[in-house]
């Protein structure tokens, strides 16, 4: 079994002294720390783990190699030119929104990602997003975030369309 990925995997422990990271980070504050603080913590994505995905990967069980290039058929092409025949490939994305469909409207800044606070479009009212990586906090980063970032996002956007004319033939 092969795991591509654009980077290196970088693991956090799932359980520190027995308890879940999550029991720690919400204990500690850090899960509601804002976005900018938290660059200067954590340094690209991290995957948490109970260990068992690390052990994989040291033990070979699991290969980890730098993201294919292309599908052709049933094969994967690596970054060599080589072919190696699949039976599935699982894409798992993550928190990297594929969102430059809202570029023409000038949504997004130069890098392509979102301009918004806490998820609420900075550009266009009416328009809001959940589901951003450190949308919020670090706890947007986790389903247990999210809610927190759904309720911060939906009575703007419940007030927008409140004010929003009625659409045309409804």
């Amino acid at each position: 079994m092969t795991l591509a990925s654009r980077a290196p995997i970088r693991f956090l422990p799932q359980l520190r002294d027995g308890k879940d990271i999550h029991h720690w980070l919400t204990g500690a504050g850090f899960d509601h720390l804002p976005p900018e603080w938290l660059v200067h913590f954590v340094g690209g994505t991290l995957v948490l783990d109970d260990g068992r995905y690390r052990a994989a990967i040291e033990t070979g069980s699991l290969e980890r190699r730098p993201m294919f290039t292309a599908l052709d058929g049933d094969a994967v092409v690596w970054d060599d030119g080589t072919r190696e025949p699949v039976d599935v490939v699982l894409l798992a994305t993550g928190y990297r929104p594929n969102l430059g469909y809202l570029q023409p409207l000038g949504a997004l800044g130069p890098d392509g990602s979102p301009l918004h606070s806490g998820g609420i479009s900075l550009t266009h009212p009416g328009v809001v997003y959940l589901g951003l990586e450190f949308q919020r906090s670090f706890a947007s980063n986790t389903l247990r975030g999210v809610t927190g970032d759904a309720e911060y996002v939906i009575p703007p956007l419940a007030a927008f369309v409140r004010k929003a004319p009625a659409a045309a033939g409804l």
